[in-house]
């Protein structure tokens, strides 16, 4: 998959990583919480922009930015510091409703890596694992960022549009 959306992918699990904290018991949760984050944003940013043309519109139009979702989730409307403005910058609002899709229903995540499978070959699968089979440790790390209530109001943002490109009713699978 293309590196062009490492800065997409980076800044969006850093801003979901941002508004579902692990617990404040260490570095070992912060890192497994931000590896979740990762895969799940990830695989929403290949099912999101699936070919290198896809990829060059959104580097072209811009990813959109984090503000309607610091509102939304943070009721943040305040304006970032300097120095948060540029990841935040980053940020891909249907990426990340995608990666709280994904997740908050392990059955949705399990499918999307199965599209991915079919797209780009048997090793992708490998790519996902803390995303699909997370361990009970890092279930336990990521008890906000995977909690199907709190992902609500960021994955309703986008739901239908995952659905449609997994061809899947719509349904809530969880």
């Amino acid at each position: 998959m293309s590196a062009a959306l490492s800065p997409i992918i980076t800044a969006t699990a850093r801003w979901l990583t941002n508004a579902y904290p692990a617990p404040a018991d260490g570095a070992l949760s912060r890192a497994l919480v931000q590896a979740q984050a990762e895969q799940a944003v990830t695989a929403a940013a290949w099912l999101r922009y699936p070919t290198p043309v896809d990829t060059d519109l959104v580097l072209i139009a811009g990813p959109g930015g984090s503000s309607r979702l610091d509102v939304l989730i943070a009721g943040n409307a305040t304006a970032p510091s300097a120095e948060d403005h540029a990841w935040r910058t980053w940020v891909d609002e249907v990426v990340a409703s995608w990666a709280a899709c994904l997740l908050g229903e392990p059955t949705l995540a399990a499918r999307a890596v199965e599209v991915l499978v079919a797209r780009n070959g048997p090793a992708v699968p490998d790519h996902f694992r803390r995303l699909t089979s997370p361990s009970g440790r890092e279930l336990d790390a990521a008890a906000l960022l995977r909690h199907p209530d709190l992902l609500a109001p960021l994955a309703e943002l986008h739901r239908r549009p995952l659905h449609e490109a997994l061809n899947t009713s719509g349904a809530v699978t969880s």
